[in-house]
């Protein structure tokens, strides 16, 4: 990481876990315990959980995501919900192009761009998902997938709305697997979509965008990861569910 340039961010992706009581509970254990955090901490939960977390996060340093919107503000499309909504309840950020997402429900890089201009115009925090999967990696490709991701998800997205951007390096392969990439490996990939952006944008605009990794990041490896110059937080799955993991992550990022 570095502060200096950027804003460290760790976030938390709770998925399809944790009824409103169940959230109401995790996070009065997390809310005291990253209290004195250097870094950014935001709890991205399920859509029925928002209002319990908005309550129970309120006046502490713990901001509230939610985990997708839709790119229409209002519309025929049934048990969607719309950034306007999100921003209105008080959500602050939104995870979009989750790879979970675009396996399972036929998300695309045009649907995630649709998504990310939608949830800016709304004033909302995109976090941004990318990766690769096994096989791409395995066939040397990693960089050319990144590169279109990048590309196509950020089309049209102004340099002073990539401000307001967060992109989170995913790969597939160590999502949920318990798999991950190697600190050398991650800072190579978030390098590499920093180089991306300053193609697209500028080196300033690059230098001050945060990049999570996101692929298995729990409290055993956090702090080696961390400890890489492009690696700028984390989008933590499983651990996020576990206050004192959570936490000891969030310890690692404010070093």
């Amino acid at each position: 990481m570095d502060k200096t340039k950027r804003k460290a961010i760790i976030a938390g992706n709770w998925k399809m876990n944790k009824t409103p009581s169940e959230a109401k509970t995790l996070l009065e254990a997390v809310v005291p315990a990253v209290k004195d955090a250097d870094c950014e901490v935001i709890a991205c939960v399920p859509f029925v959980d928002l209002s319990v977390a908005l309550e129970t996060t309120k006046g502490s340093n713990v901001k509230i995501g939610a985990e997708n919107c839709h790119w229409a503000e209002s519309g025929a499309f049934t048990g969607e919900i719309s950034a306007p909504m999100l921003k209105e309840m008080g959500v602050e950020y939104v995870v979009l192009g989750h790879s979970e997402r675009r396996q399972y429900f036929g998300e695309t890089d045009e649907t995630v761009n649709k998504r990310t201009k939608a949830a800016l115009a709304a004033g909302l925090k995109p976090i941004v998902c990318v990766g690769e999967l096994l096989w791409e990696r395995e066939c040397d490709i990693t960089e050319e997938v990144i590169a279109r991701q990048i590309k196509l998800d950020l089309f049209n997205v102004t340099a002073d709305e990539l401000k307001n951007i967060v992109i989170a390096y995913e790969p597939v392969w160590a999502i949920g697997t318990g798999k991950t990439a190697t600190a050398d490996q991650a800072e190579e990939v978030c390098a590499f979509i920093r180089a991306t952006i300053a193609k697209l944008y500028s080196q300033a605009d690059a230098d001050a965008v945060t990049i999570q990794y996101g692929g298995s990041m729990n409290d055993g490896n956090a702090d080696e990861l961390l400890s890489k110059t492009n690696v700028d937080g984390g989008l933590i799955g499983g651990a996020s569910l576990v206050a004192e993991k959570f936490a000891a992550i969030v310890k690692a990022a404010s070093k």
